[in-house]
């Protein structure tokens, strides 16, 4: 059980009192992409301190939220089907955070987890089952996803494949995301960097992944 205890009788109070330490919805963010290990969450979450991550860890396994597993002669970590019922809440958290968000800062890093949660949230399916079927390389930052688009499926991996379309972008990727940016003026100011494929589909891909700022 976390240490918060808010004294409190309610579901919004005992989910507080579960994944409201700090860093414990991080974990589970990271955790709801795929099973980590534990050098691998924390490669993810490079600021937290070893004690933390451990402490969150223990604490979220004694919720029932996450547990551990073997795999290929190593223990990693997964939520269990209690802890992945927290992933629309996780999406709907996202979003309503992206109309506060700002361009990153120097400090701030994108890392392939947080990105893959990012275009989970900003995913329209409806808008995506009208549009052909597309592949996508991007790099935003030093995070570089594959990223497939099937109709109203979205699979986004880390990897190489065959796309139509690969690019890079920075704080580009906010404006491209909320409309403030539009696709064609994104490559014409450099904000987007079409590295292969048709540019042309970058308005495809600002159509398939939106979100309110």
């Amino acid at each position: 059980m976390a240490a918060r205890d808010y004294g409190q009788y309610g579901g919004i109070t005992r989910a507080l009192e579960l994944v409201g330490e700090r860093w414990a919805m991080l974990i589970v963010r990271d955790l709801l992409v795929g099973p980590r290990r534990y050098g691998e969450l924390a490669a993810g979450l490079p600021r937290i301190p070893s004690n933390i991550l451990a402490a969150r860890l223990k604490e979220l396994q004694a919720a029932g939220i996450i547990h551990r597993m073997p795999r290929s002669r190593v223990i990693v970590y997964e939520l269990t089907p209690y802890g992945r019922e927290l992933e629309p809440v996780m999406l709907a958290l996202g979003a309503w955070g992206f109309k506060a968000l700002r361009d990153p800062r120097d400090e701030q890093i994108i890392t392939p987890d947080s990105m893959t949660m990012e275009l989970r949230t900003a995913f329209r399916r409806q808008v995506a089952a009208e549009l052909p079927a597309t592949a996508y390389a991007a790099r935003f930052g030093p995070a570089e996803l594959l990223i497939r688009v099937d109709g109203p499926t979205l699979d986004v991996t880390r990897g190489d494949g065959p796309v139509d379309l690969a690019f890079a972008a920075g704080p580009g990727i906010r404006r491209l995301i909320s409309g403030e940016l539009a696709p064609d003026r994104a490559i014409a100011t450099g904000m987007v960097e079409v590295l292969r494929g048709r540019g042309d589909l970058l308005g495809r891909f600002a159509s398939t992944f939106h979100l309110a700022a």
